[in-house]
């Protein structure tokens, strides 16, 4: 008996040093989650919440796009990765655009290389309006995003809602939902930013964004293409350096943005004078240089924004604000030539 037991004593012990070699050989190929990932429970931080101040590299990434199809080496020089969109009901409820899995791949991915993944939301103009101008649909709507936020990991909550209007109240109801939101993202230590037009035609959408939703944010994206027709000096291009400048000058002089808050928009893709859009990374396919910022094939001119450019804009936001945004992250070139990693090779 107990020769027995020292005999089964043996078999666990080889058991145990043969299962610690193999978890030990399989630990690079283990994804990591962090704690609380899909958790029902969460304790809420007793510290103050501190804003990050540092200059930020953004890109966003569609719900329609998968890890798959996109160059995953980009990551490395990103800080922040928008994932688009989630949407409300009318009820406050909300809906995911694309499917769960998707949304977690892009989680996981972005977690694991110790980067900050945020939520974006967007929808219909009539939804937002009535839920930001009732009380309880707010209150509501707020809880259902923070516990969203909180239950799949994200850092944060870009809000897209395009476009809130003076005209409508919505200046004023969009301010009271944002600073309620931010402060409850702030308090569980969660970020809030948005998107918002590049602000150079005076109207209603330009004056929809208050001063209180920009106070509610930790930084703003400024949408700074699809302007045809907004240089005098290159009037075909939808994204010149021209509009780049007018949009910093018009959100931080105008309309009191604060600088450390100013995130410049650049494009991942061209357009012809007809508006007509096309990948940067399939510009590059069809022949464009990488250094230049109009390609014409087929008797069609195509208008983007090439490396130097987006260099000489990097050195733009900044000087002036403190942070670039792509969008998005599936039009990018692939390898050296993604646009992201010149901005971000740029930015130091």
């Amino acid at each position: 008996m107990q020769g027995l037991n020292k005999m089964n004593m043996k078999k666990f012990l080889i058991l145990g040093i043969a299962l610690l070699v193999t978890l030990v050989s399989c630990k690079k190929d283990v994804i990591w989650v962090p704690d609380g990932y899909g958790a029902d429970q969460f304790v809420k931080p007793t510290t103050p919440y501190q804003p990050d101040l540092s200059f930020k590299t953004v890109v966003y990434l569609p719900s329609y796009r998968t890890i798959a199809a996109i160059d995953t080496t980009a990551l490395e020089s990103l800080t922040h990765v928008i994932y688009a969109f989630m949407q409300p009901k009318s009820d406050g409820s909300l809906v995911l655009q694309g499917t769960k899995e998707n949304m977690q791949a892009a989680v996981r991915l972005v977690k694991r290389h110790n980067k900050k993944i945020v939520i974006a939301m967007n929808g219909v103009d009539s939804v937002f309006t009535t839920i930001v101008s009732n009380p309880q649909l707010r209150s509501k709507f707020i809880a259902n995003i923070v516990s969203f936020t909180l239950q799949n990991q994200f850092d944060g909550v870009d809000m897209d809602w395009e476009y809130p209007r003076s005209n409508k109240a919505n200046d004023v109801t969009f301010g009271i939902f944002m600073q309620e939101l931010g402060a409850e993202l702030h308090s569980w230590h969660r970020t809030l930013s948005m998107a918002v037009t590049a602000g150079i035609f005076a109207g209603t959408v330009k004056e929809g964004i208050s001063k209180e939703a920009i106070d509610a944010c930790d930084f703003v994206n400024l949408m700074a293409y699809d302007g045809i027709g907004t240089d005098s000096a290159n009037p075909n291009h939808h994204a010149s350096y021209g509009m780049a400048e007018r949009v910093l000058n018009i959100w931080i002089t105008e309309k009191g943005l604060p600088a450390n808050k100013a995130v410049l928009g650049l494009p991942a893709y061209g357009k012809t004078a007809a508006n007509a859009a096309t990948p940067y990374r399939d510009l590059l396919a069809m022949g464009a240089n990488a250094n230049a910022d109009e390609f014409t094939k087929d008797g069609k001119t195509y208008y983007y924004n090439g490396e130097n450019t987006i260099r000489l804009k990097t050195q733009l936001a900044r000087q002036k604000g403190n942070g670039i945004m792509f969008w998005e992250w599936g039009q990018d070139a692939v390898g050296a030539q993604s646009l992201i990693k010149v901005g971000f090779a740029a930015a130091k």
